[in-house]
């Protein structure tokens, strides 16, 4: 029996500490008023401020070299008529006459100036009124943006921890839905790895809890994470009123929303709660225990197609209320099904590592393997055929979603397709790579932090806009929650039974061979 103490409890703790303390401290340095939103935003765009003063005072500095220039030349052609004037007598008669001249044009024109002048002083006057209204306009704009960035860096510790807690949840979900399947399926090979995913699937229970906390939260308006949440939004009097988001009313209702989240959260951690316990029961080798196994199985898949779907509406989609995809549940569901089969490879050949897992062979490591890269294939081609669609139809209410992510979120939103897809496809497109534990977890490395990325990405745009990063925030929420997987996991794992004894095709599963590994003439095991 395996036993959870010493260093990895020590380590889940202390993550778990250290998460919690970065996330308040991110908390605590959000800041609390507009001044400090307009502080920052100062800050931010200090060196463009600096470059721009620099060429404005090049450019006042440029006219006043030239006025002195023309003052000293003026000065020189004064010393030159004045020399002239000395030394020839006609010539000063000559100019006398021409003052006079000058003096009379001067008196006739004057009216005519005094007229022009005053025009100009009410042309001035018209540019001055005009201006002071541009300059006030622009003032307001600028408060008007320092308000909205405000907005967005009080939400950014929310988002942070949000794209933390929806990825280990979803990650966990995964594992309990690929459980069940396969139950439904009545796989043989997989058989033995279901300790494991029933430990994984402990995790459900915690993080469950937490997400509860946090909808709560969101519906008293604790943050602004979700627009059509904000005031006003569907009162055609108010200046917030948003036509589209109030099409979308009846499904997009503050009661109905958080009903539906605890009806999700209801449903699978019922299931997680019978299946654990159906299949500790199964030990005895009760074949209607299987059955009854199998048909709550059935009836689970039922409802997590549904939920599933429902829930990357309501708390993923519903974050950009304006955009729509009937193929985003679809998506959401390989990018956290990929990164299940990561973690439940991960934890198996880490306890198969520690000898607690000995009639686990590369087979079963090969197999999951697969899986890792069938479904990574599989994303990306959702990923393309939402991409593609909407960037051919080119739809304007389709197009914002990217448009944001591209002008914003370039370098994330790229870099994620190369890892969800390039990476996997160069790791793990061979044979024998699959059943290498150190080559599959290299793989696995870059599979979660891609589609860790693939979760930001649809998350931080439409709650944070320019105002992301990644920062202690986004660091301490995935320390906590990967504190708590490490101690809900092997907490539960060491209170079965390693292997579920029981069940019809185990020892099918213990005697699981790939044909290429079997004739390869080599294990793992006796590397």
């Amino acid at each position: 029996m395996y036993q959870f103490t010493g260093k990895l409890k020590i380590l889940a703790i202390a993550l778990m500490i250290l998460g919690a303390l970065g996330t308040a401290i991110s908390f605590m340095s959000a800041p609390k008023t507009l001044t400090e939103a307009k502080a920052i935003l100062a800050k931010q765009h200090g060196a463009h401020h600096n470059e721009h003063a620099t060429d404005t005072a090049h450019a006042v500095a440029v006219p006043h070299i030239e006025e002195a220039k023309k003052e000293a030349h003026t000065e020189v052609e004064k010393h030159s008529e004045k020399t002239i004037e000395t030394h020839t007598a006609d010539t000063t008669a000559i100019h006398t006459q021409a003052v006079k001249e000058v003096h009379s044009e001067q008196a006739t024109t004057a009216h005519t100036e005094s007229a022009t002048h005053a025009v100009e002083a009410t042309e001035k006057h018209a540019e001055a009124v005009v201006h002071a209204s541009t300059t006030d306009a622009h003032a307001e704009n600028h408060d008007a943006h320092a308000e909205h960035a405000f907005h967005q860096m009080q939400n950014r510790p929310w988002a942070a921890f949000f794209v933390a807690l929806m990825f280990f949840l979803g990650v966990t979900l995964l594992v309990l839905a690929f459980y069940a399947i396969q139950r439904v399926a009545q796989a043989g090979w997989s058989v033995v790895l279901f300790r494991v995913m029933e430990a994984i699937t402990a995790n459900l229970h915690y993080v469950s809890v937490i997400m509860l906390l946090f909808l709560i939260a969101t519906f008293m308006h604790m943050n602004h994470l979700f627009p059509w949440m904000n005031e006003g939004v569907f009162d055609p009097q108010h200046a917030n009123y948003d036509a589209v988001i109030d099409g979308k009313k009846w499904f997009l209702n503050t009661p109905g929303w958080l009903m539906r989240s605890v009806f999700y959260l209801t449903v699978w951690n019922v299931y997680r709660f019978i299946i654990r316990k159906g299949s500790i029961k199964q030990e005895n080798g009760d074949l209607k225990l299987h059955m009854r196994n199998y048909n709550i199985s059935v009836v689970f898949l039922f409802f997590f197609l549904i939920t599933e779907s429902m829930m990357s509406w309501d708390w993923i989609m519903g974050i950009d209320p304006h955009w729509f995809s009937t193929l985003f549940g679809w998506y959401v569901l390989a990018t956290f099904l990929v990164s299940a089969l990561t973690v439940i490879a991960f934890v198996t050949i880490y306890l198969r590592a520690k000898g607690f897992l000995p009639f686990v062979n590369d087979s079963h490591i090969h197999d999951l393997a697969k899986y890792m890269f069938g479904f990574s294939v599989f994303w990306t081609y959702l990923w393309f055929a939402q991409f593609m669609l909407i960037w051919y139809a080119d739809i304007p209410e389709e197009t914002t979603y990217f448009l944001l992510r591209f002008n914003e979120y370039k370098v994330p939103f790229l870099a994620m397709v190369v890892m969800n897809f390039i990476f996997p496809i160069l790791l793990l497109i061979n044979s024998d790579f699959k059943s290498v534990p150190w080559f599959v977890t290299i793989g696995g490395v870059v599979i979660l932090a891609g589609h860790y990325l693939d979760l930001f990405v649809m998350i931080m745009p439409g709650t944070v806009g320019a105002q992301y990063g990644f920062g202690i925030g986004e660091i301490s929420g995935i320390l906590f929650f990967l504190g708590l997987f490490i101690f809900a996991t092997f907490n539960a794992f060491a209170k079965a039974n390693p292997l579920a004894k029981g069940n019809p095709f185990l020892h099918e599963s213990e005697t699981h061979h790939y044909y290429n590994i079997e004739h390869r003439g080599e294990d793992s095991n006796h590397h």
